[in-house]
């Protein structure tokens, strides 16, 4: 069985920071694909970020390229998502996700390509 825990969502001024961590137990993720997506107010939950445990290869989504940055610790089975300049449209709840199969680019972003989640956490950035 595998528990995905997100913590570190908050309110934040625009161009402000955040960083949101996913502690994952239940098994070790080498070789696999964590990712984070959002959802906000009536909207779908789309995909952010993703990284690939073994080699550490990162893809994101347009929307957030070069504000944020996701990264792994091995030792804590953690992901994070360092978020910078924030902007009021990036306000919704924040997910994790976990994949226990290896994703190809083509994949990462898809959400029926990760049968683990996190309860989601709520990020809200006041303009």
């Amino acid at each position: 069985q595998v528990q995905l825990v997100e913590s570190g969502g908050g309110l934040v001024l625009a161009g402000g920071s955040l960083r949101l961590s996913c502690a994952a137990s239940g098994r070790t993720f080498r070789g696999y694909a964590m990712g984070w997506f959002r959802q906000g107010p009536g909207k779908e939950r789309d995909f952010v970020a993703a990284i690939i445990w073994n080699d550490e290869r990162t893809y994101y989504a347009d929307s957030v390229k070069d504000r944020f940055t996701i990264s792994r610790d091995n030792a804590k089975n953690t992901v994070y998502l360092q978020m910078n300049s924030l902007k009021p449209e990036d306000t919704a709840v924040y997910y994790c996700a976990a994949a226990l199969t290896w994703l190809g680019s083509f994949q990462v972003g898809l959400r029926e390509k990760y049968p683990y989640w996190g309860q989601g956490t709520q990020v809200t950035v006041s303009s």
